[in-house]
């Protein structure tokens, strides 16, 4: 397997019923989804976090607001 930075995870982006953007397990930061992504888009996640959110963090533990489309070179 190469070396090369892949990201966490690859994956396709989905909304759930409560209008949460995931990939995976992971939670998609709303703002920056809405702005430059559509459901579907396959992505790389990059870094993620500790899901800050009492709201959804049962659902979604680890969030990420640094991702890119898969297709994309950084």
């Amino acid at each position: 397997m190469s070396k090369e930075k892949k990201g966490v995870y690859t994956g396709i982006i989905e909304k759930d019923k409560d209008g949460n953007y995931f990939c995976g397990e992971y939670l998609l930061d709303y703002k920056y989804t809405e702005a430059s992504f559509k459901i579907g888009d396959e992505i790389n996640i990059k870094t993620v976090i500790a899901n800050p959110s009492d709201k959804s963090y049962n659902q979604y533990p680890k969030k990420s607001r640094n991702f890119f489309l898969a297709n994309q070179k950084e």
